[in-house]
């Protein structure tokens, strides 16, 4: 366990099949979970169980989700409570209304498992940082913040410091594809002036770095769009570099 047992999470959701693959994998990590499809009755159980997150359908019964995340943001017993919007909705302005609203990160239908537990995870840690080690792990893939170190299968890797800092943005933001001037400003810093090409250089570093001969590459290539880091190989189609 890393934590996570103390951890309670209400899943607002009326697929029944998704409500119980998300809490069968929820609980094996060790996260304490209810349920509910009413936006209504979300709203009592967070005011008298107050979770540590909220996995939040679009369209659900009572109220629907974009309502129940507004009214969670109003009050000011629940406005700091991390939300993640689970929706068939893919887009940009459905995503950016549902940030608008306040919720901390939208992911789309269809999902992976192993991206949505990467993505608890990952709101977890920036909402209550001091309770949350500081480690992330996708697929076989781990590495630790605050030793600074890179594992994979077990085996420790050698990165360089931009290498490192890539491979923990992209594990941050697990299955999610960034141009190359995204990552140039995410990962160097708008005060910094460099190629765009400069991220090929340092993709392909990780890549040698991380990936051994028989290794899936986590480092997904999409074509006229960019890079993202996919622990799942089902869902691997890159083209190499």
């Amino acid at each position: 366990m890393t934590g996570e047992d103390s951890r309670r999470i209400l899943i607002v959701e009326d697929e029944a099949a998704l409500v119980t693959l998300l809490k069968y994998n929820l609980e094996k990590e060790g996260y304490r979970v209810a349920e509910t499809a009413d936006g209504r009755n979300a709203l009592e159980l967070i005011a008298a169980e107050r979770p540590h997150l909220v996995l939040l359908d679009w369209m659900i019964a009572g109220l629907s989700g974009i309502e129940v995340c507004r009214r969670i943001r109003q009050s000011a017993a629940s406005r700091d409570l991390p939300v993640i919007m689970l929706t068939a909705r893919s887009e940009e302005t459905d995503r950016i209304r549902g940030l608008e609203q306040g919720a901390d990160d939208y992911i789309t239908k269809p999902f992976s498992v192993t991206e949505l537990l990467a993505r608890v995870r990952t709101v977890l840690r920036r909402a209550r940082p001091a309770l949350e080690e500081q480690v992330i792990e996708l697929g076989d893939v781990r590495i630790d913040l605050t030793r600074h170190r890179t594992l994979r299968k077990g085996q420790p890797i050698a990165l360089g410091p931009t290498e490192f800092r890539l491979l923990r943005y992209f594990m941050e933001h697990p299955g999610r594809v960034f141009s190359r001037d995204h990552l140039l400003e995410a990962v160097w810093g708008h005060n910094v002036h460099v190629e765009p090409r400069t991220v090929d250089v340092h993709i392909r570093r990780l890549r040698q770095a991380l990936n051994g001969e028989n290794d899936v590459d986590v480092i997904r290539t999409v074509r006229a769009a960019g890079y993202a880091f996919e622990a799942d190989p089902a869902r691997q189609q890159s083209d190499a570099i």
